[in-house]
């Protein structure tokens, strides 16, 4: 895959602290070392997200909300923001490790509001006045920063995720994600 400069969400995890998480002696890496392996290496991977305005009625309030939904498959959790991410917010990175987009349009809309629509009704199912929730995409895309570790060793290698904005270990969901992307 060739290199491209890809506009980027700042990271609050880098490559050194990523490892510390990873490499840090206790029952996860034990387990971790145990089950897949030594911890080979880490490397920095980026994934595409489209900008969603989701607004609604909620009580007699009008909700304006950001979320960003991942472009590949729709699976992952989504962001939510304050405000949309811009100017300061984004870095551009020249890497080769970014996944394409390859979500529909029409897949995004439909995943987007399944996942706000779950998100509202745990805050309180009454709360959503005349069922109307209204999901605007804003253009242009950009990239969310996620550290992967490899472990393993005799030809099978596993992985693990980090998400580097929220600076949290992701799950199977993320894992089964990206190792289908290193597979393909």
């Amino acid at each position: 895959m060739p290199e491209a400069a890809i506009p980027v969400l700042k990271p609050n995890v880098s490559q050194q602290e990523a490892l510390r998480v990873f490499s840090s002696p206790g029952p996860l890496a034990l387990y971790w070392t145990l089950r897949r392996g030594p911890l080979q290496r880490i490397a920095d991977v980026y994934v595409p997200f489209w900008l969603y305005q989701a607004s609604y009625q909620s009580n007699r309030n009008r909700m304006q909300r950001w979320f960003a939904l991942d472009a590949v498959s729709g699976s992952l959790d989504l962001f939510e923001f304050p405000k949309p991410p811009m100017g300061d917010a984004l870095e551009l990175v020249e890497t080769r490790n970014f996944l394409q987009p390859a979500l529909a349009d029409s897949q995004a809309l439909e995943r987007v509001r399944d996942k706000v629509l779950r998100i509202v009704f745990q805050q309180g199912f009454f709360k959503l006045r005349g069922r109307q929730l209204e999901i605007e995409r804003h253009a242009g895309l950009f990239y969310m920063p996620y550290w992967l570790a490899f472990y393993g060793g005799r030809g099978l290698v596993r992985c693990r995720v980090m998400d580097a904005v929220r600076r949290r270990i992701e799950g199977a969901k993320a894992t089964a994600f990206f190792e289908q992307w290193l597979a393909a």
